[in-house]
């Protein structure tokens, strides 16, 4: 069996772990052990259906000592106008290029694809290669890193949740572009596309296929929840998107002060053009901060044919069979799985424990800057209370009522990190944070726009007691709802 020593072990080489590590290699003389089990880096980004791209600009996405050419705006298709997004092919490789560029080159860092984590306890771990079932004995004389919780999940590796028939012709997000192989190299073109699934990965299929030509009318979409979408416009990292940025920013704040519950600071948010919805006649349900052009959003509200069974319990050849109901589709109907929850809502617990840093979100849905901040706070801080007093961990949400507690979070890091000159003094000059880059080019903004940004940390500080109170009764209702 092989030995190593390392400082800190890391499970998972993906944007979480990559921008921790980095905040490490940075901010500290530490040696670091990667364990992962891809072949290269990037995470689920290596399993990821090809059309797939970045939701966020490239400008606050993956780490933060390496940039991502994010500076193009592009000129076609239902983006033109805005920033370029990372498409998966360059978020890979990106990270490949984070990895053998910069976190090998550094010496103190030891890279191990292809690899299981075993477990262990105390300062002994154990990791197996996949491919060669050699197994490594690794003395930890610091932390182990542990992100498997916040793994993000894709089509590709989850497991279908509700049976179908042998007959029935059905395929995954990154097996669509395959399709036309069929079997023997055979193509039957189905008269109806069915896409399963009412989160981001669908809406990317539904698009793809319109992209590709395909009637509109010739397209089913089993919703079970509609969903609330970021107006991508607002979250733009470019000086000359900045008012519509700060205003997003103001807004959020100015309507959580009077919010009677979540919905209402939706509505709002609406009324600003900050926030979408496909369907005005269906109140979303669900909200796990997906960002998507005005352009898209028309784009799939020409897919009429919303099928609305709640979640599905079993496909057969013609029928959908739904917890609400029953639908049929043709009986050829190819059907593309959507399902797999992307970020599953996992109870938030402290940071630091007892050997072992478990990752979490502090800016919700900033996972590149919120593992950036937990390695600089471990690489510059001393004793797990301290650590953890600095750093208060948050939920991804599920739907609209935990927006509440996503902000009040991450109002309480922003205060907590103001009250911190080093860690403040740091984040200042970081380029994944949205907040960093607004106050770089504020100088050039007009007059109103700045006026509105001196509002912001006023307006956060007047909604910290509503959000309380919001965040509080989406708690108690979860609790009932379980009882």
């Amino acid at each position: 069996m092989t030995r190593l020593e390392t400082d800190y072990l890391v499970i998972g080489a993906g944007a979480l772990s990559m921008s921790f590590v980095d905040s490490l290699i940075e901010n500290s003389d530490r040696h670091i052990t990667i364990v992962d089990r891809h072949a290269k880096p990037g995470g689920h980004w290596n399993v990821a259906y090809p059309y797939v791209t970045l939701h966020q600009p490239s400008a606050t996405y993956g780490i933060n000592s390496m940039g991502f050419d994010d500076d193009r705006v592009s000129v076609s298709g239902p983006n033109a106008g805005l920033y370029e997004l990372a498409t998966g092919t360059q978020v890979r490789d990106y990270f490949e290029r984070a990895m053998n560029e910069r976190f090998i080159p550094s010496g103190r860092v030891s890279y191990h694809p292809m690899s299981d984590y075993i477990g262990g306890e105390g300062g002994e771990h154990r990791f197996r290669a996949i491919l060669g079932g050699g197994e490594t004995q690794v003395s930890v004389r610091r932390k182990l890193v542990d992100g498997r919780d916040f793994t993000a999940r894709v089509p590709a590796t989850e497991k279908r949740k509700f049976p179908v028939g042998d007959d029935v012709r059905i395929t995954t997000p990154g097996r669509l572009p395959e399709c036309w192989l069929g079997q023997d190299g055979a193509w039957e073109r189905p008269s109806q596309y069915v896409l399963l699934g009412g989160g981001k990965t669908a809406m990317d299929a539904g698009t793809w296929l319109l992209q590709m030509g395909v009637d509109p009318a010739d397209i089913g979409w089993v919703r079970p929840r509609e969903t609330w979408m970021i107006n991508r416009l607002a979250t733009q990292p470019g000086a000359e998107y900045l008012a519509q940025t700060v205003d997003w920013q103001l807004n959020q704040m100015l309507i959580a002060q009077e919010a009677a519950n979540a919905d209402e600071i939706f509505l709002g948010l609406e009324e600003r053009g900050h926030m979408l919805r496909l369907d005005r006649e269906h109140l979303p349900t669900k909200f796990v901060f997906p960002t998507i052009s005005e352009a898209e959003v028309e784009m799939l509200r020409t897919i009429e044919n919303v099928i609305r069974i709640g979640r599905l319990t079993g496909i057969e050849r013609g029928v959908l069979h739904g917890q609400q109901g029953e639908a049929t589709v043709a009986q050829d109907a190819l059907f593309i799985d959507c399902t797999a929850s992307a970020a599953p809502r996992q109870p938030a617990q402290p940071i630091w424990q007892d050997g072992r840093i478990i990752p979490q979100l502090l800016q919700v849905p900033l996972v590149s800057l919120s593992a950036a901040v937990i390695g600089y706070i471990e690489a510059t801080m001393e004793g797990d209370q301290a650590k953890n007093s600095t750093a208060l961990p948050a939920q991804i949400t599920d739907s609209p009522a935990h927006y509440p507690q996503a902000l009040l979070n991450g109002a309480m890091n922003r205060m907590l990190w103001s009250q911190n000159d080093d860690l403040s003094g740091w984040l200042a000059k970081q380029r994944l944070d949205p907040g960093a880059r607004i106050a770089r080019v504020i100088g050039g903004a007009d007059r109103e726009t700045k006026a509105a940004a001196m509002r912001i940390r006023e307006a956060t500080i007047a909604a910290v007691p509503n959000l309380q109170k919001l965040a509080m009764q989406a708690q108690n209702a979860e609790v009932a709802a379980a009882a």
